[in-house]
């Protein structure tokens, strides 16, 4: 017997873990709707008025939320990098440096990346601080929202850039490996509930932070 929907705003860094793994494991109690984007679609979304009942989202974003009175206290969940990656049994760049790192992307026919996806703001401010951003961007592919190893699959692009656990997320694409450490950038998820959120919110935020779910994070290529 259910106890009434609840609805679940996820960023897509760890919409794999969560669907395969996390909420199919829930007790009859819980019957969860996902919203799964972008941070920054999500917070749009809040913006325009929609209240869901337990967010995953960027730490930083998350306590935005709280400072506005939106939501109670928030448990870190997992962290990641950003990666690049390629088709499966395709070549590999060598990312160990940074001249490397940019050799490959200055070979690629396109580099894939996200317009909204919070590594891909970052990517386009690493591109600006390399000076390569007017190559790079004449012949890339821009992803308004979504995973964009989508676009290694469908011939866009023969590389992209993303979180790690979200270019996981594609079957089909390979992780040639992280951003060099120089150029790291690594992001850590939070979880909360809304104010005013169903009785059965806490509940799923907790389920959202057991040692079971730990594992299916690490699994997906995060960081706990």
């Amino acid at each position: 017997m259910t106890t009434g929907d609840l609805v679940l705003f996820s960023t897509l860094a760890v919409q794999g873990p969560l669907e395969h793994d996390v909420l199919p494991a829930l007790s009859t109690e819980f019957r969860v709707r996902t919203v799964f984007e972008p941070t920054a679609v999500l917070l749009q979304k809040i913006d325009e008025g929609e209240r869901p009942d337990t967010i995953v989202a960027v730490s930083h974003d998350i306590d935005g939320l709280r400072r506005r009175g939106l939501v109670g206290s928030s448990v870190a969940i997992a962290s990641t990098g950003v990666g690049l990656g390629v088709a499966a049994g395709g070549p590999r760049p060598d990312l160990s440096t940074v001249p490397r790192l940019i050799a490959a992307l200055k070979a690629a026919r396109s580099v894939a990346y996200s317009r909204s996806g919070a590594s891909g703001k970052y990517f386009a401010k690493i591109l600006d601080r390399l000076g390569i951003a007017d190559e790079i961007n004449s012949r890339a592919t821009i992803v308004e929202k979504g995973f964009t190893g989508l676009a290694v699959l469908d011939g866009r692009a023969d590389m992209a850039i993303q979180q790690i656990s979200e270019l996981k997320f594609v079957e089909g694409i390979e992780i040639a490996g992280a951003l060099p450490a120089e150029l790291q950038h690594r992001t850590e998820f939070s979880a909360a509930c809304f104010v005013g959120s169903g009785a059965t919110a806490p509940a799923l935020l907790q389920q959202l932070t057991t040692a079971y779910a730990g594992d299916a994070y690490r699994r997906a290529g995060l960081d706990c």
